[in-house]
């Protein structure tokens, strides 16, 4: 039950005075106490609201919350009581770790409009299409985004018809593992005519019939996109080891099926 004072007792605070103390406005303080989120402990005889330095802490509580992006429904159930230290350590742990996702958040998001940016200058010309492109990619963090600058506007416009960014990350997802496997296979020196290697590049042919759709005129596109000569990051630089190995083992799939796709384009 909210105290009664006829006076303001040493220790207690206006709405003003909390609101100057805190840099809130007096209307946002009304407006908490309304909601039931932050109610004053005590009143005067003449309607005065009044708070107590508690009620400061609670409202630290529900300011930092609410900057890393909480709504009012969601910090209402956060609040806790502050009946004991170790009630108060507790609250001060979950802000802290809320503060520590906030801030991963905002190092991607930093790291993103980065890489946006090196990719913009190296595009050289406006071009806001491949721009979001880009920036799904950078999202799914998808490190194979720097292949996006390479492909032209019609093959973009294939990729965006089929995939969207669900989509988009399995499909990526199982070509990394399959790339992830080529990799193995080419350490340990497996022979490209053995059944393991044919079996794995069975599989990586599957998903590129998947990405072009069956349409067999992208493939010179996607060689000349893939044709790495000077890798500058590790997506590429593993591309380039799965190309290398790719490239005799694939003839041998093709010539056990009797056709070749590519001298068929």
């Amino acid at each position: 039950m909210m105290a009664k004072f006829r006076a303001i007792p040493e220790g207690f605070m206006t709405v003003g005075e909390v609101a100057k103390k805190m840099g809130v406005t007096v209307r946002t303080l009304q407006y908490y106490d309304k909601e039931e989120l932050l109610s004053p402990s005590a009143e005067s005889e003449g309607g005065r609201r009044l708070y107590t330095d508690k009620d400061l802490i609670m409202l630290h509580q529900i300011i930092s919350l609410k900057s890393l992006g909480f709504s009012l429904k969601d910090i209402k159930g956060r609040l806790n009581s502050l009946k004991t230290p170790a009630e108060v350590a507790n609250a001060l742990t979950e802000q802290a770790d809320d503060i520590r996702q906030k801030i991963a958040q905002l190092q991607t998001s930093l790291s993103e409009i980065e890489q946006l940016k090196v990719e913009v200058l190296q595009i050289q010309t406006v071009d806001f299409k491949k721009y979001a492109d880009i920036i799904v990619n950078l999202q799914m963090k998808n490190d194979s985004y720097s292949l996006i600058k390479s492909f032209d506007d019609d093959t973009l416009d294939q990729i965006r018809s089929r995939f969207d960014k669900k989509s988009g990350q399995d499909f990526m997802d199982r070509l990394n593992r399959v790339s992830d496997q080529i990799v193995e296979l080419q350490k340990e020196n497996v022979p490209a005519e053995s059944e393991q290697c044919q079996q794995v590049v069975q599989e990586y042919w599957t998903l590129i019939t998947e990405f072009t759709n069956g349409d067999m005129t992208m493939l010179p596109k996607l060689m000349e996109v893939g044709n790495i000569d000077t890798a500058t990051n590790a997506w590429e630089e593993k591309q380039k080891i799965v190309n290398s190995y790719l490239e005799p083992a694939l003839q041998v799939y093709f010539s056990r099926l009797g056709t070749n796709p590519f001298e068929e384009v």
